[in-house]
């Protein structure tokens, strides 16, 4: 797979309250990522962008939720979200600190 591709797959970590337990207690970081992406494009994305070693990668579609904006009814957009299991040993500091 090219790097331009790569640099594409991950589009933000998704930080919720579940994300933050899930990467706490199973070594799992959550990712936003292009509804095309295939489990082995986001592990050798996340591999080669974050210096780690994956095991394995879950993929969910999210489906969009139907709101209301005033009288009328509108969709948010779909979206593809990957759970990332790291190796032992290993981790993804988002936050920059030493």
């Amino acid at each position: 797979m090219n790097l331009e591709r790569i640099l594409q797959v991950l589009l933000a970590p998704h930080v919720s309250e579940k994300s933050t337990r899930v990467a706490e207690s199973n070594q799992q970081h959550v990712f936003k990522v292009l509804p095309d992406a295939t489990k082995g494009e986001i592990k050798e994305a996340v591999e080669e962008l974050f210096k780690v070693q994956v095991s394995h990668v879950r993929v969910l579609n999210v489906k969009g939720k139907t709101k209301r904006f005033g009288q009328r009814e509108g969709n948010r957009s779909n979206w593809r979200k990957a759970y990332v299991t790291l190796a032992a040993g290993q981790d993804i500091d988002f936050a920059g600190g030493k």
